[in-house]
């Protein structure tokens, strides 16, 4: 089986690759830096030739009203050439809960991302993860003043990026869902425990307090990115992720 990843140097992207070169399928590695553009088009049909299936791991450069148009371009170019080259089953990587926050315009573009792709003309599966761990500082930095972070209750369930890529390998080489299929961590935290969590045992002088409009996240509904029922959970727990991590 050929399976072709776009968004292959990218934080996910590049560890699928990795992941699925442990397989006995042909992997092609594709992004700009291979001569693949979604947004113009150019070399996506040679990059898609003769695969079985391909990954779509690609993010839009910013999380404003800028993320539809971009989303909506770069599938719709990929679903061209997907059909064009015979590829047999599309798998996207998308958000958990996308569909329940509809303030949020990222997540809005995402989930017409996600409409595209079940409205194409190819199988395809949609693997929705919860948020990274990886950006659970990031999303501290968005809200810190001096030594404070502020940070609402929002409850988030973070993943591991490993445990993502996981799901996306066994999606990507297994017959098409034609639907969603949820991962995230094993625990629940409102943002602001995290935060302390974080902060607890990396220290840096800054304490958290809450509040209840900062950030992305305050437009949130309190559990509205948490796993739904039936979901695949992680087995890296954000304590264990912590004492590896700086």
């Amino acid at each position: 089986m050929k399976i072709a990843v776009i968004g292959a140097g990218g934080f996910v992207g590049s560890r699928l690759v990795k992941k699925l070169r442990t397989t006995d399928n042909e992997i092609a590695a594709h992004d700009r830096s291979t001569g693949v553009d979604l947004l113009t088009g150019e070399g996506c049909r040679q990059a898609l030739a003769s695969a079985d299936a391909v990954v779509n791991t690609i993010d839009a450069p910013s999380f404003d009203e800028s993320a539809a148009p971009f989303f909506r371009t770069t599938t719709q170019t990929l679903l061209r050439a997907a059909e064009e080259a015979g590829i047999r089953h599309v798998v996207l990587l998308s958000i958990v809960g996308i569909d329940q926050v509809p303030d949020v315009d990222y997540y809005q573009a995402k989930l017409e991302q996600e409409g595209l792709i079940e409205a194409g003309p190819i199988p395809y599966t949609i693997v929705r993860a919860t948020q990274f761990m990886d950006f659970v500082e990031p999303i501290m930095s968005w809200t810190t003043s001096g030594d404070t972070v502020r940070l609402p209750t929002t409850r988030l369930q973070p993943v591991a990026v490993e445990d993502v890529v996981d799901t996306l390998a066994d999606a990507a080489t297994a017959p098409p869902r034609n639907g969603i299929v949820n991962v995230a961590g094993p625990d629940v935290f409102p943002l602001d425990d995290l935060g302390r969590l974080t902060l607890q045992v990396h220290p840096d002088g800054r304490d958290v307090i809450v509040d209840e409009n900062a950030g992305l996240f305050g437009q949130i509904p309190k559990d509205a990115i948490t796993a739904p029922p039936g979901a695949h959970i992680g087995a890296t727990s954000y304590e264990q992720w912590l004492q590896h991590h700086d």
